[in-house]
């Protein structure tokens, strides 16, 4: 029986990425995200995969990011009992990011309840705290570059990715096959995060293809962050930046410190990080030095830069204050979380500024604000878009297209199919024909639910 691949998620869309691995009636799963996004997308999160759970032998992370993690608590809960094997930046992160995204969903579903404002009675989480919170024992710490067999006969190789602290890719050997799992591949020249590893040689590749259709502006971000910074603070307005707090946060931070040494930025702009999440992110750099680029000075600084708030009244008290002052808050797509406080503070202001700092999927309330739309809903309200919108191009930690055929083509020899995942149709298909232009490889992009050999 040969190796084949169903495509559970992470096509059609950069989110819910879930790729089930099947050969002679065993399974892996690797990947685990939730969708996010548009509402027929979220929908799916509450639909049972159509795998029994008691057939899946093992999980494979490739980094902490919900849309490759956060389903993790959903499927313990509802039954899975093995193993999921993650590096140790992996680990780490789930074990703020998980319980964080329950705890979300709880204040939401509780916030609509309060408000009246859904059409359920009651208006329930997804999953709560918990949930995730009993899902990180499952969780088995395996080091990059080191073989390991999760089922036996099947052995995995894990190598960074770069992207955010713990960032995978995944070789998969099985009956014969190299299965290379790109995961999400960071940028060679990116702010705080080491280059990816070269891409292995492999018969089979799924790429991902978030920025397959467009490739980073050659200004960098310092260049493009300082003057929207510096308008926010001459105008005496409230530059708000939703962030991921994985990641995004830490290299906001890291430039402003720069641009403010640089005395781009005025030293003594208010810069305040509103995201215990991000907190405890940017404190776990000093504890996973060498997978960045940042020294001890740096991580220090970076603490340094903004005041942290960690509780609901230090954030809620932002609102007595008067610009020009900088928040950083989660998430970075603006679908949940404190940045959505601010933003209904904020938007009406023609004085303020809303900075977005990466990718925005379609369906996303980001996506709304960069399309340029005078209105956004949030909370069950219109609020009025009156604030400048800023879309940052150079901030993204995804490999742009060359730089992903770049990596491609850092394999030792063609490999026999790709599969382009993890993007919307356009960028998936612009990244399929340069493959096939470019590489002159055979490429895909297969649909949701489809199966494929590997």
């Amino acid at each position: 029986m040969s190796v084949s691949i169903t495509f559970l998620g992470g096509t059609g869309t950069v989110t819910g990425s879930k790729y089930l691995v099947q050969h002679e009636g065993q399974s892996l799963l690797l990947d685990c995200g939730l969708f996010q996004g548009y509402k027929q997308l979220r929908l799916r999160n509450w639909q049972p995969l159509p795998v029994a759970l008691d057939q899946i032998g093992a999980v494979l992370l490739t980094h902490a990011h919900l849309d490759h993690s956060g389903y993790l608590p959903l499927l313990v809960r509802d039954g899975y009992a093995g193993k999921v094997y993650a590096t140790s930046g992996t680990r780490d992160l789930c074990a703020i990011l998980l319980p964080d995204s329950g705890h979300i969903q709880e204040e939401d579903a509780a916030f609509l309840n309060r408000h009246k404002l859904s059409k359920h009675e009651p208006a329930l989480p997804l999953y709560t705290r918990q949930d995730a919170l009993h899902c990180l024992p499952h969780i088995k710490v395996r080091d990059w570059n080191k073989a390991f067999e999760p089922l036996p006969g099947w052995r995995v190789t894990l190598s960074s990715a770069g992207h955010i602290l713990g960032a995978s890719s995944v070789l998969l050997e099985l009956a014969g096959r190299r299965i290379l799992f790109s995961g999400d591949v960071g940028r060679p020249d990116d702010l705080i995060m080491n280059p990816p590893q070269p891409a292995p040689a492999a018969d089979t590749v799924l790429i991902e293809s978030t920025y397959g259709d467009r490739e980073h502006p050659r200004e960098d971000l310092l260049a493009e962050l300082g003057p929207a910074l510096q308008r926010a603070a001459a105008r005496g307005g409230v530059a708000v930046l939703p962030v991921f707090a994985v990641g995004r946060a830490q290299a906001i931070l890291h430039a402003i410190g720069l641009l403010k040494a640089s005395g781009v930025v005025p030293k003594g702009l208010p810069v305040f990080l509103d995201s215990p999440m991000a907190i405890h992110t940017t404190e776990m750099f000093a504890r996973h030095m060498g997978e960045h680029r940042l020294n001890a000075h740096d991580v220090h600084a970076m603490t340094q830069h903004a005041t942290m708030l960690r509780t609901p009244d230090e954030s809620r008290a932002l609102a007595s204050r008067h610009g020009p002052m900088v928040i950083l808050a989660a998430s970075g797509m603006a679908t949940g979380g404190r940045v959505l406080h601010h933003l209904k503070q904020y938007l009406p202001d023609h004085r303020n500024m809303v900075v977005l700092t990466g990718y925005q999927p379609p369906g996303t309330r980001g996506a709304t604000l960069a399309s340029g739309n005078k209105s956004v809903r949030i909370h069950g309200q219109d609020v009025a878009v009156n604030a400048e919108v800023v879309q940052l191009e150079s901030a993204s930690a995804h490999a742009d297209a060359r730089q992903l055929v770049q990596w491609l083509g850092s394999m030792p020899k063609a490999p026999d199919q790709v599969y382009v995942v993890h993007g919307d149709p356009g960028p998936a298909d612009e990244l399929r024909k340069r493959i096939q232009h470019e590489l002159g490889w055979r490429a895909i992009v297969p649909e949701h639910g489809s199966s494929w050999p590997a």
